[in-house]
C-alpha cells in the first residue's frame, strides 16, 4: 500500500471584535499564545500559530482581525482576514451572546465561494447560552456542528475537538504520495540533481529531500548523481530505474542522457501533480504556443529566497518563453502569497512554480483566481519541458495518453 506522511492542518479564527477568538485560542491550547485585551480590536493582522491541540494533534491556527472592523483601517483588516481563507482547511466562526446576523452570513458565504468547510462555536455561553430557536435555524440552514463553548471555564474542549474531526477535510492531514505509487518494493529511483549557483551550499533543495524521503517510505531505493555523470551512471547500472527525476532547468540534457524507455520527469512536476490542479495544468500548458505579442504573463513563487542573476522564475522561464515564442512578453513576478497585483483579467497566462513550501490548500487558493477567470495556468517544470519539445515525454509518468505519445 501507498503511504502518505502527515501535514499540518490550518484552522481560521473568525468572529466580530471582543467575542473572544483570542481567548478561545488560549482555552484550546492551555498555554497564552494570543493576545487578550478588553478592548475590541486587539488583534489587527492575522497571526499564524503553529500549536498542539490534545486529542488532534500539531495544527496551524489564524487569529484573524474582527469580522465587524470599522472604518478605512477595518476594510483593511477584514480584507486582509479574508486573504486567508486560500490557504486555510477550516474555519470556526465565533458568535456570543445569540448574535448572529448579516455579517456572519456574508462570511459565511465566502466560506462556501473558497469551499472552506467551517464550524460554528457560540463562545462565552458562561455569559449567556444559545438559545434554542438561533440553534434550530443554524443547524437547518448550514448543517454544521454547533458548539456552545467558554473560553473561561473550558469543559466542552472535547465537544470542539469532535466538531473540529467531522469538519477537516481528510486532504488536510494527508497527501498523495509523490512517486510512491509509481513505483514498486526495490525499484531505483535516480535523482538528476545539477549543483549550481542556486544549489544551497551543504544542503539539496527541499523538493529534491522531500522525493527522497517518499521513495524510501516506500520501499524503494534512491540513487543521486548530477547532469555530467548521469548518462555515464546509467549506462552502468543494472537493473536500470524505473524512474528519472531531473531538475528542471536542465530537461534537455536529462533527455538526453536518459533512455527513452525510461520514464524522465522533473521535482517540479512531481510536486505539480501532488499539490496543484494538474488536470488544468495540462490544459494551460500548450497555451505557451498562443501567447501574443504584450502578453502579460504572471509567474508566482511559492517562497522568497535569494535572488541570483540567473534565477529560474525572474531570469530563465522569461528567456526561454520569449524565445521560444518570438514574441515581445511582459513578465510579473510575485512571491510567496503576496496578493496579485491588478485584475487577473490583465495576465494572458500564469505560470507557478513547484510550491514546495506551501499547502494544496494554499495552491489551490492561489490559482482559482485565474481558473475561474478562463485564464491558463501552467507550472515551472511543465512549462520549461513544453518550451524545450519534451513536454509529453515529461507527463507520461502520469498519463496513458503522454506515454502513448513520446514513444
Amino acid at each position: 500500500m501507498t503511504k502518505t506522511r502527515d501535514t499540518k492542518p490550518h484552522i481560521g479564527i473568525f468572529g466580530r471584535r471582543n467575542n473572544g477568538k483570542s481567548s478561545f485560542i488560549n482555552a484550546m491550547t492551555g498555554q497564552d499564545v494570543a493576545i487578550v485585551s478588553e478592548v475590541a480590536g486587539t488583534t489587527t493582522d492575522p497571526v499564524k500559530k503553529s500549536i498542539e491541540i490534545e486529542g488532534l494533534g500539531p495544527v496551524i491556527m489564524i487569529d484573524t482581525a474582527g469580522i465587524d472592523d470599522t472604518g478605512e483601517l477595518g476594510k483593511k483588516r477584514i480584507a486582509k482576514s479574508k486573504e486567508t481563507l486560500k490557504i486555510i482547511d477550516l474555519a470556526i466562526l465565533l458568535i456570543t451572546h445569540n448574535t448572529f446576523d448579516e455579517i456572519e452570513k456574508e462570511w459565511i458565504t465566502d466560506f462556501c465561494k473558497q469551499d472552506v468547510p467551517f464550524l460554528i462555536i457560540h463562545n462565552k455561553s458562561d455569559e449567556q447560552e444559545i438559545g434554542l430557536p438561533l440553534l434550530e435555524v443554524i443547524r437547518d440552514k448550514y448543517d454544521v456542528p454547533v458548539v456552545s463553548f467558554s473560553a473561561r471555564f473550558p469543559d466542552k474542549q472535547d465537544d470542539v475537538i469532535k466538531a473540529i474531526r467531522e469538519q477537516m477535510p481528510e486532504s488536510a492531514y494527508s497527501k498523495k504520495p509523490l512517486v510512491g505509487d509509481l513505483i514498486s518494493y526495490g525499484d531505483v529511483v535516480l535523482l538528476i540533481t545539477p549543483i549550481d549557483i542556486e544549489a544551497p551550499e551543504g544542503r539539496m533543495i527541499l523538493p529534491q529531500v522531500q522525493v527522497i524521503r517518499d521513495v524510501l517510505d516506500n520501499d524503494g531505493i534512491v540513487a543521486v548523481c548530477k547532469e555530467r555523470e548521469a548518462d555515464a551512471y546509467i549506462r552502468r547500472m543494472n537493473p536500470k530505474p524505473a524512474l528519472v527525476i531531473t531538475d528542471s532547468q536542465v530537461f534537455p540534457k536529462a533527455d538526453a542522457a536518459v533512455p527513452k524507455e525510461i520514464p524522465l520527469t522533473s521535482f517540479s512536476i512531481v510536486l505539480a501533480r501532488q499539490k496543484g490542479d494538474f488536470d488544468h495544468y495540462m490544459q494551460g500548458t500548450p497555451y505557451i504556443s498562443k501567447l501574443k505579442d504584450g502578453d502579460k504573463v504572471l509567474i508566482l513563487e511559492s517562497c522568497t529566497h535569494h535572488v541570483s542573476c540567473d534565477d529560474i522564475g525572474r531570469v530563465k522561464i522569461p528567456r526561454w518563453l520569449s524565445n521560444f515564442t518570438g514574441k515581445k512578453l511582459h513578465y510579473e513576478v510575485v512571491a510567496g502569497l503576496n496578493v496579485i497585483p491588478g485584475d487577473i483579467k490583465e495576465y494572458a497566462m500564469v505560470i507557478q512554480c513547484g510550491s514546495c513550501m506551501i499547502t494544496r490548500k494554499q495552491l489551490i487558493g492561489r490559482l482559482k483566481p485565474a481558473i475561474d477567470a478562463g485564464i491558463p495556468v501552467s507550472n515551472y517544470g511543465m512549462a520549461i519541458a513544453y518550451v524545450h519539445g519534451i513536454y509529453n515525454r515529461a507527463i507520461a509518468p502520469f498519463t496513458r495518453e503522454g506515454k502513448a505519445d513520446y514513444l
